[in-house]
C-alpha cells in the first residue's frame, strides 16, 4: 500500500500544478520517496514533477489506457515509494467530452481509492468559498474530498474569513498560499514550457514552489491524509509481463540470446513528449533503448536498428534542427534503408520535407507549417493498414495536441482512420515508417512495442 493524494481543483488555473509540484518537492526535501503522477495525456507537467522528485513523472489516463489499467500503472510507478502525489486535470469532474466522468480527476481518484485535496482560487471570494467546496465535496459521494488548500489568498484578514467560512463545510483547510507572481512559469499553448527548454529556471521555480508549500501547508496533516488511503486490489502493471520478446523459434532475431537491437529515442529540448512506459516496453520486448538529441548529436547512436521520435515543440527549434544536416541525412538514410521508424506529432514534422520553410529530414513528401488553430482532443483511431506498430484493424485511443498542419495530411496509405470528433484519415505509413499526429499510450496495446522490436531484426 502506497500513501497517496490526488490534487484537484474546481477549474483550470486554480493552482493545481503549483500545489502538486510544490508538495512533491517539499515531501522529497523532507526525505520521502515521492512518486509523481498526472491525470490525463499531458506531457509537460510530468517533467516538472520529475524535477521535483527525482523519479519519472507518469500519466494516469483512463481514456487512453482504459479504467482497468489506471490502478496497475499507478502501482507500477509508485512501487517502493513513501507517498504518491497525483495532479489532476482541468476541473475535478471534467473528463473526456461527452463521456461522463471518464478520464476526469474524480474518476481517477475513485479508481485509486485516494483522498482528494481541492485547490481553490480564493482571490475573488470569501464566504462563498464554503458553498463551492460543499458542492464539490457532495456532488459524488464516492469521491472523498478530504481537505482544501486555499490559493491566491490576499492577506491575513482574507485568510481568516475563508477559514471561518469553511468551518461550516466540514472540509478541513490544510494550507493557504499567498499570491506570488514571482514563481510563475512561462507557458505555451495550454501548458508550461517544458523543463528541458528552461532547466536552470525550472529548478529555481520548483525550489520556490517547495518553499511556498512548506511554509503555507500542513505537510504532516497532508502526509497523514495520504496514509489514510486503503489498499488497492490487484497487482502492479509490469512491462515484462505484457511485452516479452519473441521466442527463439521466431523468425525475428529480437528475442535471441545475446542479440538486443538498439532503438534510438529522440529527446532533448525539441522532443520532450514521451510516456515513461514506452521505453520500458521497448526494453522488455528485447531492445536496448538509447536517447539522443537531434539538436546537438550529429549522428544516430552506433548500431541504431530502429528509431522512435515522439512529440514536442520542434517549431521552436526549426532553424537549429535544420542546421544539423548530418543528423537529418542519417535519419533519412535509416528510414530509406527499411529500418522501423515510429514518429508522433513533432516526429512527424521532423520527418517532413520542411517545417516553416526550413529543410527537415525529407523522409515524407509533405510540408509542415505553423497554424493559428490549436488542434486538441481525444481521438478514436483504427489502424488503416499493416505497419511497424500495428496490424490493420487495431483499435487505439489517442490524443492530438498541435498548432501545426501538414500538407498533405495523409498519403495513399494513412496511419489511422479517426472516428472522433469527425471521420477522416491521418498520417503516413511508408515502408517501415509510421508517422502521425496522434499520440498513443503503448501500455494500452503492448503488442506495439513487441512488434516494433521484432521489425528491428537485421
Amino acid at each position: 500500500m502506497v500513501a497517496r493524494l490526488v490534487i484537484a481543483a474546481p477549474s483550470s488555473g486554480s493552482g493545481k500544478t503549483t500545489v502538486a509540484t510544490g508538495l512533491m518537492a517539499a515531501f522529497a526535501a523532507a526525505g520521502l520517496a515521492v512518486s509523481p503522477h498526472k491525470v490525463g495525456p499531458d506531457y509537460i507537467d510530468p517533467g516538472y514533477h520529475a524535477l521535483a522528485t527525482g523519479r519519472p513523472g507518469r500519466n494516469l489516463d483512463a481514456y487512453l489506457c482504459g479504467p482497468d489499467l489506471v490502478a496497475p500503472l499507478f502501482a507500477h510507478g509508485a512501487a517502493g515509494c513513501d507517498i504518491a502525489v497525483v495532479e489532476g486535470v482541468m476541473g475535478m469532474y471534467d473528463g473526456a467530452a461527452g463521456q461522463g466522468e471518464l478520464a476526469s480527476t474524480a474518476h481517477v481518484a475513485k479508481l485509486l481509492r485516494a483522498p482528494v485535496v481541492l485547490v481553490v482560487d480564493a482571490s475573488s471570494q470569501s464566504r462563498s468559498v464554503a458553498a463551492l467546496v460543499h458542492g464539490f465535496a457532495s456532488w459524488d459521494p464516492e469521491v472523498r474530498v478530504a481537505g482544501v488548500i486555499l490559493n491566491k489568498v490576499g492577506s491575513d484578514r482574507h485568510e481568516a474569513l475563508l477559514r471561518e467560512a469553511l468551518e461550516e463545510s466540514g472540509v478541513p483547510v490544510l494550507g493557504a498560499l499567498r499570491r506570488a507572481s514571482q514563481v510563475r512559469s512561462p507557458s505555451r499553448h495550454l501548458g508550461l514550457v517544458p523543463v528541458a527548454e528552461r532547466r536552470a529556471d525550472a529548478v529555481e521555480s520548483v525550489a520556490a514552489l517547495a518553499s511556498r508549500v512548506r511554509d503555507g501547508c500542513d505537510l504532516g496533516a497532508l502526509l497523514a491524509l495520504g496514509r489514510s488511503a486503503p489498499s488497492l486490489p490487484g497487482g502492479a502493471w509490469s512491462p515484462g509481463s505484457v511485452s516479452s520478446p519473441a521466442s527463439p523459434s521466431s523468425s525475428s532475431n529480437a528475442g535471441r540470446a545475446g542479440h538486443r537491437p538498439l532503438v534510438a529515442v529522440a529527446g532533448g529540448a525539441a522532443f520532450t513528449f514521451s510516456y515513461a512506459e514506452h521505453a520500458e516496453l521497448l526494453a522488455a520486448a528485447g531492445a536496448d533503448v538509447v536517447a539522443f538529441d537531434p539538436l546537438h548529436d550529429e549522428q544516430l547512436p552506433d548500431g541504431t536498428a530502429g528509431l522512435v521520435i515522439g512529440g514536442g515543440f520542434p517549431e521552436v527549434y526549426a532553424p537549429e534542427l535544420s542546421a544539423n544536416e548530418p543528423l537529418r541525412k542519417a535519419v533519412a538514410e535509416l528510414a530509406f534503408s527499411g529500418a522501423p521508424v515510429a514518429a508522433e506529432c513533432a516526429g512527424l514534422l521532423y520527418l517532413a520535407r520542411d517545417l516553416d520553410g526550413k529543410p527537415m529530414c525529407g523522409v515524407l513528401d509533405a510540408e509542415a507549417r505553423m497554424s493559428e488553430r490549436l488542434t486538441l482532443g481525444y481521438r478514436e483511431a483504427v489502424a488503416v493498414s499493416d505497419s511497424v506498430l500495428a496490424v490493420a484493424g487495431t483499435r487505439m485511443r489517442g490524443h492530438e495536441f498541435h498548432r501545426t498542419v501538414v500538407a498533405p495530411g495523409a498519403r495513399a496509405t494513412p496511419a489511422w482512420g479517426l472516428h472522433q470528433p469527425e471521420r477522416r484519415v491521418e498520417g503516413f505509413v511508408q515502408a517501415n515508417v509510421h508517422a502521425s499526429y496522434v499520440h498513443t499510450h503503448w501500455a494500452a496495446e503492448p503488442g506495439i512495442a513487441r512488434r516494433f522490436v521484432e521489425r528491428c531484426a537485421p
